[in-house]
């Protein structure tokens, strides 16, 4: 029973946002509430689920997303496409401060199309390519809003979920911002041991 449990959770962690999955006698159905479509699952291709690396589990996520039920993953952005996002958002920052730009991340970074969360290793590449280029590059010189939102609106613009911070220091006063995703933190939310209070932070719907 855990073991189907955790199958249909497995399931639902990669449907997208309007589709739900109930269990049935002989498997599950699934909901897609959007276009009022129904489909059916045997009990044998949902324990599939249970194994993430397992190539049966990859084709049947393959079969949701040509069914319409999954959104595929957008492919990992290059380090190139990496350095310019950041300098486009460190310009963007600049000439409409932090503030409006924070109010337009639903537009650049959509709601995320599937639950299921980044891997560790995603985010480590992601964080260290970010700070490569801020560190290199005089113009960004290390700014943390700036990487991120970069690193913010690169995960969610390939699905995956992700969560903006700003936080505060009372003493000396700094504010510091971060974007947290897979347990990783980019950039650090600590930066030279230093610990900042969240007073805002962004996820769903840019709220």
């Amino acid at each position: 029973m855990a073991e189907d449990a955790d199958a249909l959770a497995a399931m639902a962690r990669i449907l997208s946002p309007h589709c739900r999955v109930t269990r049935m006698s002989g498997g599950a159905l699934i909901a897609d509430w959007k276009r009022t479509h129904f489909f059916g699952m045997t009990t044998a291709d949902i324990q599939k689920f249970a194994d993430a690396g397992s190539a049966e589990r990859a084709e049947l996520a393959a079969g949701l997303v040509r069914a319409g039920c999954a959104t595929a993953r957008r492919k990992e952005q290059s380090d190139i496409e990496v350095g310019l996002w950041l300098h486009g958002v460190h310009l963007l920052i600049r000439t409409m401060g932090f503030g409006r730009v924070l109010r337009l991340l639903s537009l650049a970074a959509p709601d995320y199309a599937r639950a299921d969360p980044a891997s560790a290793e995603d985010v480590a590449r992601l964080k260290r390519a970010v700070q490569s280029h801020g560190r290199r590059s005089w113009f960004v010189n290390d700014d943390c809003k700036a990487e991120a939102v970069t690193a913010f609106v690169l995960l969610r613009r390939r699905g995956l979920k992700a969560v903006l911070h700003v936080g505060v220091r009372e003493h000396p006063f700094a504010m510091h911002a971060w974007t947290s995703s897979a347990g990783l933190c980019i950039p650090d939310a600590d930066p030279r041991g230093h610990a900042f209070s969240p007073v805002l932070s962004i996820n769903c719907k840019g709220q």
